[in-house]
């Protein structure tokens, strides 16, 4: 079911999606060699509850996985996302991919961003060409546009740059829920899928591999790792559908 959220809902979502860039911007700024990512994951839950939201990856299920244990995914070089915050420590030139979710007042927000403080100039070019394809998906999520013309114009400038889109993950809708209708996958024709309407509240997140698009998960049920080793970057916006300008809501 798709959720068309009214004028209040849409307050309460944009609230929750404050702390998710606050969370994320406060984060990316500590990351630095030797910091463990269960470091990183408490400085994000403090902040989140000192603002009086839930971390709403912590706990979460889905159906034959068990409850996720960190406020964020904390995914480095190879994994794509899911990464579970622990011991493992940062290291000089590692891609670091953070995925923030945040509930309050029962409204959700989620977004994600990656860092690189490397030299590597193909790990650079992921990390543009997928920040850069996040935001010409946005530009499509305009009233009367379909999914799929978010999903192509992610998916055409992302291999036109030569990297792939993860097919097996995908966006979808969030706000009463965490994940909702309609699924956005950063692949598709142009003009199908689901009509977009004014009031939807979307999580576009474009997931691209510098090698193949195939992916597999650990036996912890939730980290997701390239097939080939290759790194992989991701960043995320809740938007909210609003005629033909999108309002990008995970902002401070």
């Amino acid at each position: 079911m798709i959720y068309i959220k009214n004028a209040k809902e849409i307050d309460a979502i944009r609230e929750s999606c404050k702390i998710v860039a606050e969370t994320l911007n406060l984060v990316k700024k500590e990351i630095r060699t030797g910091i463990t990512t269960e470091e990183l994951d408490k400085l994000a839950e403090d902040h989140i509850r000192s603002r009086g939201g839930i971390p709403a990856f912590k706990g979460y299920r889905q159906v034959g996985t068990p409850p996720f244990p960190g406020t964020l995914c904390i995914s480095i070089n190879d994994i794509v996302v899911h990464g579970i915050p622990g011991s493992r420590t940062v290291m000089d030139g590692d891609l670091v991919s953070l995925d923030c979710g945040v509930k309050k007042n029962g409204y959700y927000g989620d977004a994600a961003l990656s860092v690189y403080s490397g030299n590597d100039e193909k790990v650079k070019k992921l990390m543009e060409v997928t920040e850069k394809s996040l935001y010409l998906g946005i530009e499509q999520a305009v009233e009367s546009n379909r999914v799929h013309d978010i999903s192509y114009a992610v998916q055409k400038y992302v291999e036109s740059n030569g990297f792939s889109v993860v097919r097996a993950l995908c966006g979808h809708g969030v706000g009463k829920y965490l994940h909702e209708d309609p699924s956005i996958p950063n692949y598709g024709v142009k003009g199908t899928g689901k009509r977009l309407k004014d009031g939807m509240t979307l999580a576009i997140e474009p997931m691209v591999n510098m090698g193949k698009f195939e992916v597999y998960e650990l036996s912890d049920g939730w980290t997701i790792k390239t097939i080939d080793g290759l790194p992989s970057a991701h960043f995320e916006h809740t938007i909210l559908v609003n005629g033909q300008k999108p309002e990008i809501l995970t902002v401070e």
